[in-house]
């Protein structure tokens, strides 16, 4: 199966921090694949070097053959990959519509002088923007709240509306970091069959990292485990489950008997 994402010897250092170690992944298409591990693993280290915010110290990280290092967010983001982040960053002042309408301006094909003039089919693009930025609010069920302020709605409106903003990216690659964080059981259950759904009708690739596991192996078809910055398991959830090294990295090393 051809890969999607194909990251090869990654390593990113702080100084003499080791954030992350000869870190290797390929990501199929249409795949859902999950990055867990302890806090402080170097899990978002690796988001922040797909998408362009850290350089990596070395390691390659190709999107469908193309090298991203060295590109900006920006051009990351046009290229295909679209991301939330563990702490929800929205523009809380603006409206839950206002902030899925900046991010459709990806689609924007007019230009400066189109922008100043609104000449040359400006409106009717502009029209065409805010029917798609409509669209994924139906889809995220955020209608009803369109015109609140975004830092108004609760914590899983925001979390729906930061999927909605990558959504709005045209993204192959979504990168997911703790979705599920802050929910209770049913709504975690809820967001795997949510995630399900968004995967199948926008035919998308997920890389996601999370804690909740019920949720990864729910939904990952293979799951690799990092702790220290470094790689320590890889496979598919049943493999993972079973493995000693994971199973001390989360739960400690049973204390033996004097």
């Amino acid at each position: 199966m051809t890969a999607i994402l194909d990251i090869k010897g990654l390593d990113k250092f702080f100084g003499g921090v080791k954030a992350i170690q000869n870190f290797s992944v390929e990501l199929p298409e249409f795949g859902i694949y999950g990055l867990i591990g302890p806090n402080g693993a170097g899990k978002t280290t690796i988001f922040n070097t797909i998408t362009g915010i850290y350089r990596p110290t070395g390691g390659s990280i190709r999107l469908q053959g193309r090298e991203l290092v060295g590109k900006q967010p920006f051009q990351v983001a046009n290229l295909g990959v679209g991301r939330t982040f563990q702490n929800i960053r929205l523009f809380t002042q603006l409206s839950v519509a206002e902030n899925v309408f900046i991010a459709c301006q990806s689609d924007a094909d007019y230009n400066l002088l189109g922008a100043l003039t609104r000449l040359g089919g400006f409106r009717a693009k502009e029209a065409r923007l805010r029917e798609k930025s409509l669209y994924l609010l139906d889809y995220m069920g955020l209608s009803q709240v369109a015109e609140a302020k975004a830092g108004s709605l609760p914590y899983g409106h925001q979390r729906k509306l930061e999927i909605a903003r990558a959504l709005a990216l045209n993204p192959r690659l979504l990168l997911l970091d703790e979705p599920a964080a802050g929910m209770n059981g049913d709504e975690s259950r809820e967001l795997v069959d949510f995630i399900f759904r968004l995967h199948a009708e926008f035919k998308l690739s997920i890389l996601m990292i999370e804690h909740h596991m019920d949720v990864v192996m729910k939904l990952c078809q293979h799951i690799t485990v990092l702790n220290f910055g470094l790689t320590i398991a890889d496979g598919t959830p049943a493999q993972i489950t079973r493995d000693p090294g994971v199973i001390e990295a989360y739960l400690g090393r049973e204390e033996q008997p004097c």
